[in-house]
């Protein structure tokens, strides 16, 4: 039977649940008033597949707000229903009129950005001024993202399908890592100001193995952050 360490806890989420940390700060900045743009949001595997309430709950930011925008290069987005509209992205052109949004999200995509500076004007063409760009991304020099980097993209499927039983082929995208540290954030939105930090979460890919999660839970207390976490970023814009 397939280990989850979450099984016994209140709530089926576990202490340094990163899903729980990131989201719950980004309902922080919400308001009912606003325009939110989940930029490579795909299907939203986890509305359909997620089946703790209560980390779907504090992720659902629609109803939460006047509009929630679901855009990707991927046509799945065309069947996100955690959003109120969704946008397909075409020739690498987000058809978003400017200064129109006033939260960004981007959940585990500024890994797969191969291109940083046009993904970095969109961005700041789109957003309001005052408003947030929020991401949440492995640290570049974590073992995931280091493992990750060693093994192709072509045999990154067969590989997740052995750490992350739960994850599906649908789900997995190539990786690039080119915007994953605090510095190649600040270097990218240099005049932005930055709450940015990085995030010793729970072991994410351990085989289904209750063995390993505990051996990698004890590894990751020990370890620098940036090894072990994710890089949370929360920037506002002039």
């Amino acid at each position: 039977m397939e280990f989850n360490p979450a099984d016994n806890m209140v709530g089926s989420f576990t202490k340094n649940d990163g899903t729980i940390d990131f989201y719950l700060r980004v309902n922080s900045l919400l308001d009912s008033s606003y325009t939110v743009l989940d930029l490579g949001a795909g299907r939203a595997a986890w509305y359909e597949d997620d089946i703790c309430e209560t980390r779907r709950s504090v992720r659902l930011i629609k109803g939460k707000v006047h509009k929630v925008i679901a855009a990707d290069i991927d046509e799945v987005v065309l069947n996100n229903r955690a959003s109120d509209e969704q946008i397909l992205i075409k020739g690498g052109e987000l058809a978003i009129p400017p200064n129109s949004i006033d939260i960004i999200i981007t959940d585990y995509v500024l890994e797969h950005i191969d291109d940083r500076n046009s993904f970095s004007k969109q961005i700041d063409l789109c957003l309001k001024s005052g408003g947030w760009f929020c991401a949440r991304t492995p640290h570049k020099y974590s073992y995931v993202a280091i493992c990750a980097s060693l093994i192709k993209n072509k045999f990154h499927t067969a590989f997740l399908s052995r750490v992350q039983p739960n994850r599906k082929e649908i789900d997995v995208f190539p990786t690039k890592y080119k915007m994953n540290t605090l510095t190649d954030i600040h270097n990218t939105f240099a005049d932005w100001e930055s709450r940015s930090f990085i995030f010793r979460s729970d072991p994410a890919y351990y085989f289904g193995s209750k063995i390993i999660y505990i051996a990698l839970s004890a590894i990751h207390r020990f370890l620098p952050a940036f090894v072990s976490g994710n890089l949370f970023v929360f920037i506002k814009k002039p």
